[in-house]
């Protein structure tokens, strides 16, 4: 009954909020990604000549992880420019960020804490857009839709890969009957995640993008250098991820149809989901569902598993029960 009292008090203002037209106020936690900077210059500054109108970063919580050396030599810097650059106060803890917010964004690089730090978010009733990626595992990944749904919190997560032009534009061609598709791009190994979890997220949800939900297992094979995983969907369609973690490693999925093979257009920024991003606060509407999102992540837990047992296939809903789904 309380966090229902403290939900509909949270939805009531920012209903109020939007029928004033007033900006929502954005609050931020972890401030450990070159992220923060980027997204708040495009949602603060209306000079940026990609602004995105209707909410402002005012509030943030440094968050960060010191055995991550990505994460722990970068947060004060971070830090120090969203205060002096554009004005954000740092509060001590997420219950006084969310004292002051509108709606959140979860931005630690780290993966591994953002069921903590999402658990107050939730009690707080704040709407929350979280970074990629959504957790350090699949089994926290679960638990964090399970209690956004609990909660009656919208909450979402996604890369930014999702709405590159260049993909968009590969999914509105004309290949007929689409059969499958390769997805590449970087993939580098943090110690603390799965393989795949730190940055093949990326390409993974690309390669999603292209073929949607369905994926009903995969085989992995890697070597030092390179991943390719190859996971197989209801109906025949074949996905495979190749990850590279050393030497050129462009973002890039190819789209196998009946009537053409299509290559996806380089380039691409954050505006696009941005946008989206800025939607979804709007409307409490989930461009990307919880469903999609775990099957992503239970397709790089399932490789994981599948480079344990030596290459051999595994089941996407096998790993998704073993790690206390579905929903």
């Amino acid at each position: 009954m309380k966090h229902a009292t403290i939900l509909i008090t949270a939805l009531c203002a920012l209903t109020s909020h939007l029928a004033n037209g007033a900006d929502l106020r954005i609050g931020m936690i972890g401030l450990d990604t070159s992220h923060v900077t980027a997204f708040t210059k495009v949602l603060n500054d209306e000079n940026d000549p990609n602004h995105i109108a209707g909410g402002k970063v005012v509030v943030a919580f440094k968050g960060g992880s010191p055995d991550v050396e990505s994460s722990a030599s970068r947060v004060e810097g971070f830090t120090k420019e969203l205060r002096e650059k554009f004005g954000v106060k740092i509060v001590d803890s997420i219950e006084a960020l969310c004292q002051e917010v509108d709606v959140v964004m979860i931005e630690s690089v780290d993966g591994r804490p953002h069921l903590n730090q999402a658990i107050p978010v939730f009690k707080a009733g704040k709407p929350v857009f979280i970074d990629k990626p959504v957790a350090g595992s699949l089994k926290d990944a679960i638990e964090i839709f399970r209690l956004a749904r609990r909660s009656k919190v919208p909450c979402f997560s996604s890369s930014s890969l999702r709405y590159y032009p260049g993909l968009i534009g590969l999914m509105k061609t004309d290949v007929g009957d689409i059969r499958g598709a390769i997805s590449t791009g970087p993939s580098p190994i943090e110690p603390h995640h799965p393989d795949l979890f730190w940055y093949g997220i990326h390409a993974t949800e690309a390669l999603f993008t292209a073929l949607g939900s369905g994926c009903e297992r995969v085989v992995r094979t890697a070597t030092p250098d390179t991943d390719v995983v190859t996971g197989v969907w209801r109906g025949g369609k074949v996905g495979t991820l190749i990850g590279i973690r050393k030497g050129a490693d462009p973002y890039r999925v190819t789209l196998f149809g009946s009537k053409a093979v299509v290559d996806q257009k380089p380039g691409g920024d954050y505006a696009p989901m941005l946008r989206e991003v800025m939607r979804f606060f709007q409307t409490g509407m989930a461009p990307v569902s919880a469903e999609e999102t775990i099957e992503i992540f239970a397709f790089m837990e399932a490789a994981d598993e599948s480079k344990r047992l030596g290459g051999q296939p595994v089941s996407i809903a096998e790993v998704i029960k073993k790690n206390g789904g579905p929903l």
